[in-house]
């Protein structure tokens, strides 16, 4: 009784698989399913499950039962018994696993090139890394072949690869969701984090992902409370990255929330010793063993020096550097005062593969300007869009106490305004499809009419419905209803919308222009002209409505 939904489930994988082809890509992965498997998978899906028919890509360090597991590293690979328990959680939730993808190898890396699988190019600029170490989920997600992915991290993982590539990464509070099945960079850091192309499809999948949400702090009442740096504070930043953060903190501003400044040295002094303190010595517990013992050509040498040179770092070295952060965290906390979110850019700038070739090491490290600090804090963060920059995706990151995850959920989709759409038949005010506005979570916003450039035809079917249609002349105004929705909900809409309507531009009598149902010329075989009664409420409501000749027999 599935088999319509399933179908389109079916059809989804041979889509993905279809564009794993066209984008030619194959740095992307390191184990991909069989597309028959994974289509017959997708098929037998319950439709009721709550993410039945994503597909979903799984960073190369996470286990999945029926692929190896290699970290990055192919002498590395051991075939897992069973699905890391996120994996299997996301499975059970209706997800499709179409794949493992390319890290920077044992996640030791901010920048997607440190594989033996190839450099990891960015989704919209193929000159540009694309961020690590969860470099290949990240493109699998931008460059729409898996709806879902799956990364880690600890020093900006999650974040970094999101911004380079225009999508959303939550980095949830340590601890929230298992890294059991998942090969350590530093265990005591390690966080599991998921992609998506939105903020909700993130947040969807993430509650399916969690252990338990745990307690968030107590706030005080009143707006949102944004600390924001001076721009002085930030550093270097690529060409146009400071008025784009400026952007992102008036949009946050505009849309109700307090901006406070706020002392960054404490976070910046803690980054710096993730990968220049002790704390890295956490790396060759992990796989340092491994690295000593198999001098193989697929070891990269930036990733094998870094864990390598670990193995000397004197235990009293951890011991003060476990006091020094203790104190920058209270610094940290004190200069964050009552403050539900940081806000800051995910990076300073975004490289190319050649520049993070002539200096890794140096590359990397701007990288983690802002992120490094995140997970040695105990903080949950949001990685998010915030617009783009000479062409590229320029991201920004909301960052909070520990289980303050939704909270910074909230506050990021303050950073995409709502999208608009214009509605003149079903979709208005009390008639039947109305409700599929206010189930995608739309907002009334305003009646109003066209520009005077339309007509609408009653069409001939069953039930009947409207169909407005653009013309050169003798057009009139019409009466619509403009609602807001969540950015996610118009590609929602256009993907539940039937022949012959289709989602375009519709002028309304102020000049403005938004999405707005519209139908096919070619559709008005045998449709009634209602243009003289001024919209389809009016027309509904005339007591002769049916009575009229079709004006366009001939189409």
């Amino acid at each position: 009784m599935f088999a319509p939904m399933t179908d389109r489930f079916a059809a989804r994988v041979r889509a993905a698989y279809d564009r794993i082809a066209a984008v030619d890509r194959p740095e992307i992965w390191i184990g991909l399913r069989p597309r028959a498997e994974v289509e017959a998978e997708a098929a037998a899906t319950d439709p009721a499950l709550p993410l039945a028919g994503r597909l979903l890509a799984v960073k190369g360090n996470i286990d999945v039962r029926g692929l190896p597991t290699t970290a990055g590293c192919p002498s590395y690979a051991y075939e897992p018994a069973q699905d890391a328990p996120v994996v299997a959680r996301l499975r059970a939730a209706g997800a499709v696993v179409i794949g493992t993808t390319n890290m920077d190898q044992f996640a030791t890396g901010l920048v997607g090139t440190r594989s033996p699988y190839g450099a990891v190019r960015s989704a919209a600029d193929p000159s540009r890394i694309s961020g690590g170490s969860s470099s290949g989920s990240a493109v699998a997600v931008a460059l729409g072949i898996a709806d879902l992915a799956l990364g880690t991290d600890t020093a900006g993982s999650g974040r970094v690869p999101a911004a380079f590539n225009g999508i959303v990464g939550l980095k949830p509070t340590r601890g929230l969701v298992p890294a059991d099945g998942v090969v350590p960079a530093c265990a005591s850091l390690d966080c599991v984090t998921v992609f998506a192309r939105t903020l909700a499809e993130a947040e969807r999948a993430l509650a399916h992902m969690v252990t338990g949400t745990g307690a968030a702090p107590v706030r005080a009442p009143g707006p949102w409370r944004i600390a924001v740096p001076d721009i002085a504070q930030l550093g270097e930043l690529d060409e146009g990255w400071a008025e784009a953060f400026r952007s992102a903190a008036e949009r946050l501003e505009a849309a109700g929330a307090r901006l406070r400044p706020v002392d960054l040295a404490p976070f910046a002094e803690a980054a710096a010793m993730l990968y220049e303190g002790a704390f890295v010595a956490e790396r060759y517990t992990a796989v340092g063993d491994f690295i000593d013992k198999h001098s193989t050509s697929d070891l990269d040498p930036t990733v094998a020096g870094i864990i390598r040179r670990a193995r000397d770092i004197p235990a009293h070295r951890l011991f003060a550097d476990q006091a020094e952060l203790d104190a920058l965290r209270s610094r940290a906390r004190t200069a964050l005062g009552d403050a539900d979110a940081l806000l800051l850019p995910t990076t300073p700038g975004h490289p190319t593969l050649a520049e993070v070739a002539a200096d890794p090491l140096g590359s990397n490290a701007r990288l983690g300007r802002f992120t490094n600090s995140t997970n040695l804090f105990d903080q949950a963060a949001v990685a998010a869009p915030a617009g783009t920059v000479n062409g590229l995706p320029f991201g920004v990151m909301l960052i909070g106490p520990a289980h303050t995850d939704d909270r910074l959920a909230r506050i990021a989709a303050l950073l995409t305004p709502p999208a608009r759409v214009a509605v003149v038949g079903a979709h208005l005010t009390g008639q039947p499809l109305n409700l599929q506005l206010l189930t995608l979570g739309a907002r009334f916003d305003r009646t109003t009419t066209t520009a005077s450039i339309y007509r609408l035809y009653a069409l001939p079917t069953d039930p009947p419905k409207p169909g407005l249609v653009r013309v050169s002349e003798d057009g009139a105004a019409i009466e619509a209803e403009v609602w807001e929705l969540p950015p996610e909900g118009l590609g929602a809409l256009l993907a539940a919308l039937p022949r012959p309507m289709t989602l375009g531009s519709v002028e309304l009598a102020d000049g403005s222009r938004v999405p707005g149902f519209l139908c096919e010329p070619s559709a008005l075989h045998g449709a009634t002209d209602i243009t003289p009664y001024g919209g389809w409420r009016e027309y509904l409501a005339a007591p002769t409505h049916g009575a009229a000749e079709p004006s366009h027999p001939w189409c």
